[in-house]
């Protein structure tokens, strides 16, 4: 029986370079989404519905980056927030939101065009799929090439290629690997997040690669874009801020906002009235604030990541990386450790 060895993102490092860079403002993390889309922080939120609504949305976008407004309410509601968004923002032509692949979507995109939105994520748990392929043909048949199409998920190369043969103009890459998703738990298929990008992005299709899954901080982010993506998509990075959806709750440790996955019982609930095999769980994730603050650190450390490596943009980061496999103890030694030294000494 052959198999592969698959890495995350504990368990690779990049080998710092020599650098000439003096200032973080010599360098440039912006990214083609594609046809002439660039943003400048290669960040987008989740469709997620604590994650990606209108504020949220507003805030990516003056941020440099991008929000999914999600697609878990009627086609009105939606449409409602994605009009609200354009009327308060300069969106430059940046607006996007997610459809599905079966029911009323060729409706919603329909909607969601009509107010303005020119990027549609076609929005499913496992996008290498027929229903898939149908929705990407329809979708272009009826649009052509006026607006952008986001399609997945997918973590093969196989995945990547028929996707982009189907029409899709981006692809988001990981099958589970999220905070709340339990895809692998639950069906025993996926592959860690940096070997999915490692796979994917040999693509020879003009598409861009976009991380989604497993992604934590900064540093992750910058091991995405060194092994290829072109973009990361986060969801508990940007929960739990004041632009994500939902109200402030007290659980008697300070205030707190709900976050779930979208495939989690909760959510079918909430947004289709039943609930079938679950593949992720609800929670609640701690008030982090105004997401202006985390979008800046991780702009921040993304740029010291390119840094290290010596390189001024994300296709000199490619071109000079060195990656350096770590031991379990080296990925442990590799986090900040004095609070466990504190409490070891402490007994």
């Amino acid at each position: 029986m052959k198999f592969k060895e698959a890495v995350t993102y504990d368990d690779m490092l990049m080998v710092p370079q020599y650098s000439d860079i003096q200032s973080r403002s010599e360098v440039d993390i912006s990214s083609e989404l594609g046809r002439g889309k660039v943003l400048e922080l290669p960040v987008i939120a989740s469709p997620m519905d604590t994650v990606s609504e209108d504020r949220m949305a507003i805030a990516m976008n003056n941020a440099g980056g991008m929000a999914i407004l999600h697609r878990y309410n009627t086609v009105e509601e939606q449409a409602k927030m994605a009009q609200h968004a354009i009327q308060k923002t300069d969106w430059s032509g940046n607006v996007a939101a997610a459809v599905g692949v079966t029911g009323d979507y060729m409706r919603r995109a329909e909607a969601l065009v009509a107010v303005g939105v020119d990027t549609l994520c076609v929005d499913v748990a496992h996008g290498h799929h027929l229903l898939m392929k149908e929705a990407l043909k329809n979708l272009r048949e009826e649009y052509g090439k006026d607006i952008h199409i986001m399609a997945g998920n997918v973590c093969t190369l196989e995945g990547v290629n028929d996707l982009a043969d189907w029409g899709a103009d981006s692809i988001r890459c990981n099958i589970g690997g999220g905070s709340i998703c339990s895809t692998r738990v639950v069906t025993g298929h996926g592959l860690p997040g940096l070997q999915t990008i490692f796979d994917c992005a040999r693509t020879d299709r003009d598409v861009a690669i976009i991380a989604d899954g497993g992604i934590r901080n900064s540093g992750d982010i910058v091991k995405a874009l060194a092994a290829g993506a072109d973009f990361v998509m986060c969801g508990s990075l940007l929960a739990g801020t004041a632009e994500s959806p939902g109200s402030l709750i007290n659980n008697g440790h300070g205030p707190v906002k709900e976050y779930r996955g979208m495939a989690s019982k909760d959510a079918q609930l909430s947004w289709r009235s039943k609930s079938s095999t679950p593949e992720g769980v609800a929670s609640y994730i701690p008030f982090k604030g105004n997401v202006k603050t985390i979008l800046d650190d991780l702009e921040g450390g993304i740029k010291s990541g390119l840094s290290y490596s010596g390189a001024r943009n994300l296709e000199e980061l490619r071109h000079k990386v060195e990656w350096a496999r770590q031991t379990s103890a080296g990925a442990g030694e590799s986090g900040t450790h004095i609070f466990s030294l504190v409490k070891t000494r402490a007994k």
